[in-house]
């Protein structure tokens, strides 16, 4: 599931305040954000007739998300570094033209790969975007309860955006057409482009900071190629030329973007920060934990159409009580933090996600709504609103103050990561299951194999979590 602050920017003291009323900042900003976390999630309901209106295969359609989910976690951290040196309005106005751009080509696109080329653009695009959306806020406002009103308007619309995608996908597939999810951000971008040329106010840090575009490219490249790898392995084997040599190539690139990040003046990943065990631990808990959810929304989508045979808008209807779980447990997570401490919400909250995953596999041919989506549905979406802020929490704990955006958004990389590498992953396993068999019992089949495997996933994170996250504040940098 995607999560409402994929910011990665850090908060600068305001050069000036806008010449724009504020309510009108905030909406153009809270525009922008709520279309990039909006993609995350809109194309799932419309999956099944994106392969129909294309021809896609089965690695195509997991792409459709992937592509969008990689470029998005590789240039997150690059994006906001441009905000900062070329400024926060210039990069806005550039990220959400691309995004705007990318989508109408995906909506418009005739063959699958001009709609995965499209879905990569798009995520460069949100990545470009999404880093300033709230640094504009934090140098339009002055810090007290002006600036504290935005930021909550800016994080409520962002989950809000997450929530409503499955609903907004299936109006638009059913009523519509599949296109219609990518085309509905051309006028909204359009209006907010104008809002944000006449309207936002320029600014940027005043000391020039480097750009390592050779990190991100390296680590967009080392993790589609390992993402690409897996999912070869589905129709090749895991023995095979056509997975091995991706997959190989993928670690030799990934190995040679921490080689980068050493030895940079400004890398993008510091990578000394990993000697903070706060940091290091809480980011991968969340890589394993976002490997295990991220592809949930996927599988119930697949499984609601493809075996229980709803509608776009019938299967956007189902997943309401799914979003709103997952809204009230981010919400209620502040709040369990101080009573019961970080870690051990963290743990909970995903003890909650893993039995709902388990309960979630038993899903049958002849599944109903009632007995076979509500209950895990709710589980696995409670658990993981519950778990993602207190292992945030944790990981910016042991940072400066000057390094907490830093830190957040490697938080928010390593989940986006997780989640496109726990989708090929899992994607494989639910084929090759399904291949075992024919028809719809041998999708369920699949399906709930997946959700199994990804329960394990989520053990295993919560082992992680109990063995290597810091219980106390103070013990944050220490390993």
């Amino acid at each position: 599931m995607p999560s409402a602050a994929t910011s990665t920017a850090l908060p600068a003291p305001a050069r000036r305040r806008s010449t724009a009323p504020g309510w009108l900042v905030t909406l153009l900003v809270c525009a922008g954000q709520f279309l990039v976390i909006l993609d995350v999630s809109v194309v799932n309901v419309a999956l099944p007739a994106m392969r129909t209106g294309l021809g896609l295969s089965e690695l195509g359609l997991q792409w459709i998300v992937n592509a969008y989910v990689i470029t998005f976690a590789g240039f997150m951290l690059l994006g906001g570094r441009a905000a900062d040196l070329f400024g926060r309005k210039r990069i806005f106005v550039l990220g959400l033209a691309l995004f705007t751009v990318a989508s109408l080509a995906g909506g418009a696109a005739q063959q699958p790969w001009q709609l995965i080329v499209a879905r990569s653009l798009q995520g460069v695009g949100a990545a470009v975007l999404s880093p300033a959306t709230l640094t504009i806020l934090t140098t339009s406002f002055p810090t007290g309860p002006a600036r504290t009103r935005a930021i909550a308007t800016w994080t409520a619309v962002g989950a809000g955006g997450g929530a409503v995608g499955g609903l907004v996908g299936g109006v638009l597939t059913q009523y519509l057409s599949w296109r219609w999810v990518l085309l509905i951000n051309v006028p909204v971008g359009a209006l907010v482009l104008v809002g944000a040329v006449l309207w936002l106010t320029e600014s940027r840090q005043a000391t020039a900071r480097r750009l390592d575009i050779p990190g991100a490219l390296l680590a967009t490249g080392g993790l589609g190629l390992v993402a690409y790898g897996i999912v070869q392995t589905e129709t090749a084997g895991w023995g095979s030329a056509a997975a091995l040599l991706p997959f190989a190539s993928g670690l030799v690139v990934i190995a040679a973007f921490l080689a980068v990040e050493a030895r940079a003046k400004a890398p993008l990943m510091p990578l000394g920060m990993f000697r903070m065990r706060a940091v290091s631990s809480a980011n991968a808990a969340m890589l394993l934990s976002g490997a295990a959810m991220f592809s949930m929304w996927y599988f119930l989508s697949l499984y609601v159409q493809n075996v229980l045979g709803y509608s776009p808008l019938r299967a956007g209807l189902s997943f309401i009580p799914h979003s709103l779980s997952i809204v009230i447990g981010s919400k209620l997570a502040p709040r369990l933090m101080h009573r019961v401490g970080a870690k051990t919400l963290a743990v909970c909250g995903a003890a909650l996600s893993a039995c709902g995953m388990f309960w979630q596999g038993a899903m049958g041919v002849d599944g109903t709504y009632l007995g076979t989506l509500l209950g895990p549905g709710i589980l696995m979406a409670l658990g993981a609103g519950l778990a993602a802020t207190p292992v945030a929490a944790i990981a910016t704990s042991g940072a400066a103050p000057g390094d907490q955006g830093l830190v957040s958004g490697l938080i928010n990389t390593s989940r986006q990561m997780g989640g496109a590498l726990g989708l090929s992953v899992l994607s494989t396993v639910a084929a090759a299951r399904a291949l075992s068999g024919d028809g719809r019992a041998a999708l369920a089949s699949g399906y709930g194999l997946a959700f199994h495997v990804g329960a394990l996933v989520l053990v295993a994170a919560i082992v992680l979590m109990l063995v290597a996250l810091p219980r106390r504040q103070e013990d944050a940098t220490h390993g």
